[in-house]
Parts: C-alpha cells; sequence; structure tokens
C-alpha cells in the first residue's frame, strides 16, 4: 500500500513495494471521468517524478513512471528542460478510433516526444484503440520489465507471431529429389 495524492488530472501512487498485490490494486483503483479537458499538461507529473526520481537516486534505486493516457482528442503538453532526466517513463496510450474529432496519430505523435524528453532510460510507449483486457494485460507485462535490462523499442518483437514451424531434416538428397530442368 503506499500515499496516494489527488492532482487535478492525475494520480500519484507512492511508497510501492515488490508485493504484486499492491500494484494489482493501483490498477484496480484507475477509475474513468466523463470530463472532457481542454488541455492535458504534463509539467506537474514531471515535476512531482523529479523530485522522487532524486530521492530515489540517494537510495540507490531508480524511479519509473507510467502513465495510462486515454485521451484522443486532447493533445498533452509540457514545459520541461531537457537536461533533467533522471527518472523513466512508460506509458500506455488507450485511445478511440480516428474521427473527425479524434485524432489519436497527433497524440501518439505528441507523447512519443514527452517521453523521449524525459526518460532517464529507455521508455516504451505501447497503444492500443481497441480496448481489450488482454491487450492492455500484454501491454503492462511488457513494461514491467527492468527500464536497465530493456531493448530499444524499435528491437521489441512482442507478440511473436504464432505459426507453425515445421522441421527441416538433413536427409541426403537422392537422385529422385535432385530438381530436373524441361526445355
Amino acid at each position: 500500500m503506499g500515499n496516494d495524492s489527488v492532482y487535478s488530472e492525475f494520480k500519484v501512487k507512492k511508497d510501492f513495494s515488490s508485493d504484486a498485490g499492491s500494484g494489482v490494486e493501483a490498477i484496480r483503483s484507475l477509475t474513468a471521468s466523463e470530463m472532457r479537458y481542454a488541455m492535458a499538461d504534463l509539467t506537474q507529473l514531471f515535476k512531482i517524478a523529479y523530485q522522487e526520481g532524486k530521492r530515489a537516486e540517494l537510495q540507490g534505486r531508480l524511479l519509473r513512471v507510467v502513465l495510462i493516457y486515454c485521451r484522443s482528442s486532447t493533445k498533452p503538453q509540457h514545459q520541461w528542460p531537457i537536461k533533467q532526466k533522471n527518472f523513466t517513463m512508460d506509458i500506455i496510450y488507450l485511445h478511440d478510433k480516428p474521427t473527425a474529432d479524434n485524432c489519436p496519430q497527433k497524440i501518439y505523435d505528441a507523447l512519443v516526444d514527452a517521453l523521449e524528453h524525459v526518460s532517464q532510460y529507455e521508455g516504451y510507449i505501447l497503444e492500443t484503440g481497441q480496448g481489450l483486457a488482454r491487450i492492455l494485460f500484454r501491454q503492462t507485462c511488457i513494461i514491467l520489465s527492468h527500464p536497465l535490462q530493456r531493448c530499444m523499442q524499435d528491437d521489441l518483437n512482442i507478440p511473436k507471431q504464432v505459426a507453425k514451424k515445421t522441421v527441416v531434416s538433413d536427409a541426403v538428397q537422392n537422385e529422385d529429389s535432385v530438381p530436373v530442368s524441361t526445355q
């Protein structure tokens, strides 16, 4: 369990432990809001993460921030100096399908820029417009990997395509297996 602080646009969960139940509780405590916001300023989140990151460094730990962003029509903004990187951020972007009001690609691009701007180590951004629980579960499992043990996201090949593989044997070719060319 941890101390919670609620801000106008995000929730900060502190004092995590290795107890899986604490993580599950944090995810289950998330709720959707029907309110529409004209803007999404991530600056306050980055300020809090930076302060927590300084504390984590003094204790020999890494701070990880997981942002679950669910706005399809509100582009995130921030005012953050590029040299202040002492935490690693991952983003799960859940969005609606593109419409005249929604432009998930522009939002995604802004989230990538924010991630590259603030993340100390390789941060992942995973997105879906399908809203399926199994996709969210799979994405959450991917971001649980330790930031120092990650490959670049472009090199991440998860999930692997499921296909039946055939075993190729090194059988000795005989005359019957030699291809014949006819002219």
